[in-house]
């Protein structure tokens, strides 16, 4: 029968060992620090281990180098294996790398997998690491598995793209009561919900009903930045009219500006005839502005439809048209100070 391992630890010694373990941010060497002091207050090594939940050998081997070494076994030897292979410029590195395509660097497949990651790692930084590394530093550094997002390329020169969306930024950093600066947009509201992401148990699927015979509406909002409000009408069809009273509920909420000035996209409804025959006759305070094509990104309302999407009609089960958007209208009433104009008049 072996012998029972023990351990003394002096006063000083034991505070130190104490201090150690309060401060270390390294969670093997708190085990380390509490199987040396359990063992010095009398328990065995499997009872150590029992209490702290590592393997009985483990135990051991702790107790016998600090029995050689002293406080120095409490510190993680792999220290003196050398430099690590991960650093800032490995990480710069692999961030570079992702933000291309496998593609880029001679394979056929278009989207990353952790060993073609792996292998254009080692190619171009000249560091091998495993798959477990590979997957630890990605999640370190926040990488995620998601859905890329299509676009269409501006057609327009770089330079005068930028001019234009330097000028729009300019107007919306000038903006006062009497000079107001909105922009608007419309969205869809579908009574088939649209499918994402969510949170589901192993081995199981969550189902969404879906009504089958689709119904849409549509809302034509403008959201002025300066005081955090939405103005939105609503319509059964995606046509000039919804847009023209849209800018009729602008000019009646700000009634007592001067001009209104409306950063917006170049839908058709927002350039067709009909709309330009009433900015001619009831325009004069309105001034239309116009983003360059397929720039999304420099109109805020779209982020505003992408929350209305996320937190009201993803994965929806609603079975009629009305209780959906009764969802819309009550999620925009308590996300924004909302001044919703009711104009059905073509």
């Amino acid at each position: 029968m072996k012998a029972k391992v023990s351990l003394q630890l002096k006063r000083p010694a034991r505070r130190r060992v104490q201090k150690i373990d309060r401060r270390s941010g390294c969670a093997d060497q708190r085990i380390r620090c509490r199987v040396v002091l359990k063992v010095a207050s009398g328990l065995s090594c499997n009872g150590a281990a029992r209490e702290l939940g590592c393997a009985p050998s483990t135990a051991v081997r702790i107790v016998a180098r600090f029995q050689a070494e002293g406080e120095a076994a409490l510190l993680d030897h792999r220290t003196e294996n050398g430099w690590h292979k991960v650093d800032a410029d490995v990480r710069g590195g692999v961030r570079e790398i992702l933000v291309g395509t496998p593609e880029e660097y001679g394979f056929t497949r278009p989207t990353w997998t952790l060993e073609i990651l792996r292998s254009v790692v080692e190619q171009v930084l000249h560091v091998g690491l495993s798959l477990s590394s590979l997957w630890t530093l990605l999640r370190e550094l926040g990488v995620r598995w998601g859905r890329p997002r299509p676009i269409v390329a501006c057609p327009w020169r770089t330079r005068r793209r930028q001019r234009r969306i330097a000028a729009l930024k300019q107007l919306a950093a000038s903006a006062s009561d009497e000079n107001v600066v909105v922009y608007a947009d419309e969205v869809d509201i579908h009574l088939n919900p649209k499918i994402g992401p969510d949170w589901m148990l192993p081995g199981t699927q969550r189902l969404v009903l879906t009504p089958g015979n689709n119904e849409k509406r549509y809302l034509a909002g403008a959201y002025e930045p300066l005081h955090d409000r939405l103005v939105y009408v609503e319509g059964d069809r995606k046509a000039s009219w919804i847009f023209l009273n849209l800018l009729r509920a602008l000019i009646e909420t700000y009634e007592s500006a001067k001009s209104i000035h409306v950063i917006l996209d170049n839908y058709i409804i927002h350039k067709s005839g009909v709309t330009q025959a009433w900015l001619a006759e009831f325009g004069t305070r309105l001034q239309l502005h116009f983003l360059p094509p397929y720039c999304p990104n420099e109109n805020p309302i779209e982020r505003l439809w992408l929350d209305l999407h996320a937190n009201v009609t993803r994965n929806h089960r609603q079975r009629t048209i009305e209780a959906l958007l009764d969802r819309v209208h009550g999620y925009l009433a308590h996300r924004f100070d909302t001044q919703r104009r009711i104009l059905l008049v073509a």
